[in-house]
């Protein structure tokens, strides 16, 4: 008789740039939720649609505690949401597992050290992050936001190419700019046109 329990992984970074590749690698899995999004607080849609779709028997498969949740409370709840579903929680890095029928003192205590512990490691990288852009402020290096890619210069010679009739592609080539650069700052003229 076949198993009726499914493998699903649940995958998150923090942002567009990472990448998930590495994560969950060669672990066959049934069905798999991933995103992009900051793990900050609970409300992820990814998340919430693997939380709603899990049954009884189910082993979920996250790459590490921190990828499921950024702090203690969060990390416990889930985890105990998602064994009172009579699910299995696999986190891989740790090599960790936690199931409802789990007797083992010793590893509810590990899950709490180690839930502690990525959340004490965080809050030293927010930290540090903080008294560097202080000390960049400091010095008058700081810089906030995106650097200037459109300068008076190439906002000058892409109007200047796209009013001659050359081709978007090769005026963000000759700039050195991603199309959606000119794009966007095309999309501007015509708007204070």
């Amino acid at each position: 008789m076949a198993s009726n329990y499914q493998s699903v992984g649940y995958v998150r970074v923090s942002s567009y740039q990472q990448n998930t590749d590495r994560q969950l690698a060669g672990i066959m899995l049934d069905k798999t939720f991933e995103e992009k999004i900051s793990g900050k607080d609970r409300k992820r849609p990814e998340l919430e649609r693997m939380l709603s779709y899990i049954r009884e028997g189910d082993h979920i498969y996250v790459h590490s505690m921190d990828r499921l949740a950024r702090n203690l409370k969060d990390l416990l709840d889930l985890v105990k949401e998602i064994t009172d579903k009579g699910c299995t929680v696999h986190f891989v890095t740790q090599n960790l597992v936690f199931s409802k029928d789990e007797s083992n003192p010793t590893a509810r205590l590990m899950l709490q050290v180690m839930g502690a512990v990525s959340e004490f490691e965080r809050s030293i990288i927010l930290e540090r992050q903080r008294e560097g852009i202080a000390a960049a402020k400091a010095r008058g290096t700081y810089k906030s936001g995106r650097p200037v890619v459109m300068t008076d210069e190439k906002k000058k010679i892409c109007h200047e190419k796209y009013s001659a009739g050359v081709p978007m592609t090769r005026i963000a080539k000759d700039l050195g700019v991603s199309r959606m650069t000119v794009y966007r700052e095309l999309k501007n003229l015509s708007k204070k046109s």
